[in-house]
């Protein structure tokens, strides 16, 4: 997805974040061969801020015996979950795409994708453009599901796409506060809301990447952040903010009393990344591995049916950011990740290289990065108006 897009993403952006598109248009009908796989598309509620999310989908379970003399309805959408983990794909990629991928069914009455010509594709993602108005990264995200469903679970090759309409990207800049106005937000900003904005704006951490950090991804005494398995599965590291030492101690205090807690609880500590659970069997209970950031309650993973505790869910951050910019009286959309953007546009302000720059935001490509210097605070361009030119 679009770095400046204003989504999350990969996707739908995971526990806590509202999936794209809109509502189905499909009629319901009654294929056996699709029917026991397909569930409803509307994307579940938000659950509240205090109340960790289930991070992790259901693991697929056998389907019932069919009867004697024919053959077992096949699990699409269980097939396409078993292919999207055994690729190590992060949950919200998986929650993405299977919702795309039951949207795409749904468009053709519930038929077996096996069974549609190339045809039914274009036509989906024509409709998504045309009818329903998406964004060209939400048109690719279902583009790049159904993508995933023929090649990696039916095992076909995806044939070309004629007549397919592609919802045009517009060429948008990102929303930028001004240094003041960063700090004015910040300064309306209490508890866990205020320290994880304070390392959007002062790391550039994306708002799933501050959530996500572990006690031993902090380096205090030198004054570094380690970010793990960054969007684009990359690791990079970026300051900690001198200002941030102070209000981060109290926080890995908090961190501990919920950890001590969960210890004489007996619980299963927190969920581990891949196949470290089996690598590392007693990893979940350490401290190095706990959220900096824990949920005030632990939930049920439903991939094993022990109690764990996830980290702080994204729309209490994000509420709490949209609180602040409208007491702090400013008309700009802004929201989470309008610091980080703020942060980079600082730092080129203040005469920092583009390059240095683009590692420390985890850019693929520097020309992501070179958006910036188009919303540098110097003018149009750098450009002086005739209006403001001296009279002689």
């Amino acid at each position: 997805m679009n770095e400046h897009s204003g989504g999350a993403p990969g996707a739908p952006r995971s526990a806590g974040a509202s999936l794209p598109g809109s509502a189905r248009t499909a009629s319901p009908s009654t294929s056996p061969s699709i029917l026991p796989s397909v569930l409803p598309s509307t994307p579940p509620p938000i659950p509240p801020a205090t109340s960790p999310p289930h991070p992790y989908p259901p693991s697929p379970q056998p389907a019932p015996p069919a009867p004697a003399g024919s053959p077992a309805a096949p699990r699409l959408l269980d097939r396409v979950r078993a292919a999207i983990r055994l690729r190590h794909y992060s949950p919200r990629t998986e929650e993405a795409y299977v919702y795309w991928i039951r949207r795409f069914i749904l468009f053709h009455d519930k038929q077996h994708p096996a069974s549609l010509p190339p045809a039914a594709i274009s036509a989906f993602l024509s409709h998504l453009a045309v009818r329903e108005g998406v964004a060209a990264s939400t048109q690719n995200q279902a583009l790049n599901a159904v993508v995933f469903l023929y090649e990696q679970v039916l095992g076909r090759r995806m044939p070309e796409l004629e007549g397919l309409v592609r919802a045009r990207k517009p060429r948008r800049l990102p929303v930028v506060l001004t240094p003041g106005e960063a700090r004015a937000v910040l300064a309306r900003l209490e508890g866990a809301a205020l320290l994880v904005a304070s390392l959007l704006y002062g790391a550039g951490l994306r708002l799933s990447e501050a959530l996500e950090l572990r006690v031993k991804d902090l380096d205090l005494a030198v004054r570094e952040i380690r970010v793990r398995d960054g969007k684009g599965r990359k690791d990079r590291v970026t300051p900690l903010p001198a200002a941030c030492l102070r209000p981060l101690r109290e926080q890995l205090d908090r961190a501990r009393s919920l950890f001590e807690e969960d210890l004489r609880a007996g619980t299963g500590g927190v969920p581990l990344p891949f196949l470290l659970m089996r690598k590392y069997p007693g990893a979940h209970r350490e401290w190095g591995w706990q959220w900096l950031f824990p949920a005030s309650r632990r939930f049920v993973d439903p991939r094993d049916g022990l109690e764990r505790r996830w980290h702080l869910h994204e729309t209490a951050v994000q509420r709490a950011v949209k609180r602040a910019v409208r007491a702090a009286g400013i008309a700009k959309p802004a929201g989470c990740h309008t610091l980080r953007h703020s942060f980079a546009t600082h730092l080129l302000a203040d005469g920092y290289d583009i390059r240095t720059v683009q590692e420390l935001l985890g850019h693929r490509s520097v020309q992501t990065t070179m958006i910036y210097t188009h919303v540098l605070n110097r003018g149009g361009r750098g450009v002086r108006s005739p209006l403001d030119a001296p009279v002689g």
